[in-house]
């Protein structure tokens, strides 16, 4: 069994946490999203599946080339080699845990 403590992470000046599974025995991987308003990645892939659970606020996903809001409570999933993106939408923070189905993950940044 792995435990990662929080006081043990390196600071980083997001709060959005990263979390690569491969090095603990685990083939998922995930960011715990925490951000502010406007703000979210670039058009991106992965070869893999992606799903998110929106928790709080409310985000903007682009997937190939279609739009749609969420928020609380949603989830959204993206299979392997879908074009996407999201954007925080609200007027406070955005929380989503967004979970990658692999150990490590990979990305193809389009912009």
């Amino acid at each position: 069994m792995h435990v990662l403590r929080a006081a043990d992470r390196a600071q980083s000046k997001s709060r959005t946490v990263r979390f690569e599974g491969a090095a603990y025995g685990t083939d998922i991987s995930f960011f715990a999203v925490d951000s502010d308003p406007g703000q979210g990645p670039v058009l991106h892939t992965h070869p893999y599946a992606e799903t998110w659970f929106v928790q709080e606020g409310r985000a903007r996903f682009v997937a190939d080339g279609k739009v749609l809001e969420v928020g609380p409570g949603d989830i959204v999933v993206a299979p392997g080699g879908t074009a996407h993106k999201f954007t925080n939408i609200g007027d406070g923070r955005l929380v989503m845990f967004c979970v990658h189905d692999t150990g490590t993950m990979a990305q193809e940044n389009l912009e």
